[in-house]
Parts: structure tokens; C-alpha cells; sequence
């Protein structure tokens, strides 16, 4: 093989090269031509979000109880009391959310759902060292919350005594009329819808860059068909509008 099919063949590959590598200056250029446009899509996402939350999105209201774990009635409580209450907790968060207990709720409050659906929107919480149960229900109604709760509490601390044959845990603190929503935030969906905006539209832009393979300059030339540039020719419309303006400024002179 001669050296001129050699330098045809590196020409190629430097081609292939090329055109495969990525110009993140020229990226870093497009997307910052078009700064405006990326975050004005990112407001308006925002936006959206923001009206789908508030309209199209169910609120969700907690409502909280606390049963407290405890051995046997006395006034001293030794070490072996507290980690036998503590051992109960967990057997107790089992109780609370059985089908049994779950289905007399239902029945006593007269709410039409499964006890499927309700323990999806039961929460228990045992802090750490304690022998506190911490109950919390999710509702779309305030009130309904309350109430779920607060027999949930009832009728769980009533099955466990009659089954373990235990002191029942007491109800140390009733549920409450939630006043503020617990989800949807509307202020983390129109933060999240911002920058899904910002995302899909920087992408965008990146792709049509990364896409555009059209000659626009001296540098394209050597980039996109490997040839050296020996000569540029002056864009003929810009010595046109210069000499006409020249013509028209002498023009006014003659006439002064």
C-alpha cells in the first residue's frame, strides 16, 4: 500500500474521530445561547406541577395515637420489665394491623374499605428505647383520620389483652384533627417540576447540538470533512451593504 492510501486511511480514521468525540465547548456554548429559554420551560414545568397538586391531587391528612407497652400494674418498674415491654412492642405491631382488628374498625364506624386498603394507611412507629407505639392513619378527610385512629387504638389494645392475656397497653395520647396536609408538598412537586424542566430541556438542546453536523465556520471544515483550509472567500452581501452604504453617506456630503 502506498503512503498516499496510508494518509487517506489516517484521514478516516481521524475523521470517524472526530466526528464520534463530543465538543463540550461547543455544548457548554449552546446551552448557554439558550439559558433563557432552559429556565423559562423550567418555570413554566414548575408552574404545572404546581396547578396539578393543588387541583388534580388529593390532599392527605395524619392523624396520630400512642399506646404505652407496659408488664404488669406497679408502681416500680425494673430492668427486666422494661425489656419485656420492649419485646412486646414488636409483637404488639404486629397485632395492631391484623385482619381481626382491622375489620371490627370498620364495622364499628360503618367505612366502607378493606382491611387491605386501611392498613396500607397505617403507620406504626416504635422509638427507640421505648415502649411506645406511636399509631398514625392517613386519610384524605381530617376527621375520618381522627376517628380511625383513635379506634384503631381502642379496639387494638382490647384484642391484645384478650389474646396474649396481657395487661392492655394504655392510650396515652388520643388522636387529633390534622390541620395541615401531610402530602402531597406542593412545594417539593413544583421544586421536582422545575427541575425536570431545567433536565428536558438542557437535553434537548444537547441532543440537537451533538446532532447537528452542518458546516458553519472555517473550523467545521476540518472537523466534519478533514480538509485543510487553504483560503476563505468574504460573504458577498456584507461588501455589498458596506458599499452601498458608503455610496448613500457620499451621497449626503455631495448634497450638503
Amino acid at each position: 500500500m502506498d503512503n498516499n492510501s496510508n494518509n487517506q486511511v489516517i484521514s478516516l480514521q481521524n475523521q470517524n474521530e472526530m466526528e464520534e468525540t463530543i465538543d463540550l465547548r461547543e455544548l457548554f456554548y449552546a446551552l448557554k445561547k439558550h439559558v433563557f429559554l432552559i429556565v423559562l420551560i423550567g418555570i413554566l414545568c414548575g408552574c404545572v406541577a404546581g396547578v396539578v397538586t393543588i387541583f388534580f391531587m388529593t390532599p392527605v391528612f395524619k392523624s396520630e395515637s400512642s399506646l404505652l407497652v407496659i408488664s404488669k400494674e406497679t408502681t416500680l418498674t425494673s430492668i427486666a420489665d422494661l425489656q419485656l415491654g420492649t419485646q412486646l412492642t414488636k409483637d404488639y405491631k404486629v397485632l395492631i394491623t391484623t385482619t381481626s382488628v382491622l375489620e371490627e374498625v370498620i364495622e364499628n364506624l360503618g367505612i366502607e374499605v378493606s382491611p387491605e386498603t386501611l392498613r396500607r394507611d397505617i403507620t406504626i412507629n416504635n422509638p427507640s428505647d421505648t415502649r411506645i407505639l406511636e399509631i398514625s392513619v392517613s386519610n384524605p378527610e381530617p376527621e375520618m383520620a381522627k376517628k380511625i385512629v383513635d379506634e384503631l387504638a381502642v379496639v387494638a389494645s382490647d384484642y391484645i389483652a384478650d389474646k396474649m392475656e396481657v395487661i392492655p397497653p394504655k392510650i396515652i395520647e388520643e388522636g387529633k384533627v390534622p390541620t395541615v396536609q401531610t402530602s402531597p408538598s406542593l412545594k417539593k412537586n413544583v421544586l421536582i417540576g422545575i427541575l425536570l424542566g431545567f433536565m428536558l430541556t438542557a437535553g434537548i438542546i444537547a441532543a440537537i447540538t451533538v446532532m447537528d453536523d452542518s458546516i458553519k465556520n472555517e473550523d467545521d471544515i476540518a472537523k466534519y470533512l478533514g480538509l485543510s483550509l487553504l483560503a476563505s472567500i468574504p460573504d458577498r452581501k456584507d461588501y455589498i451593504n458596506t458599499k452601498s452604504g458608503r455610496d448613500k453617506a457620499s451621497k449626503r456630503k455631495q448634497k450638503h
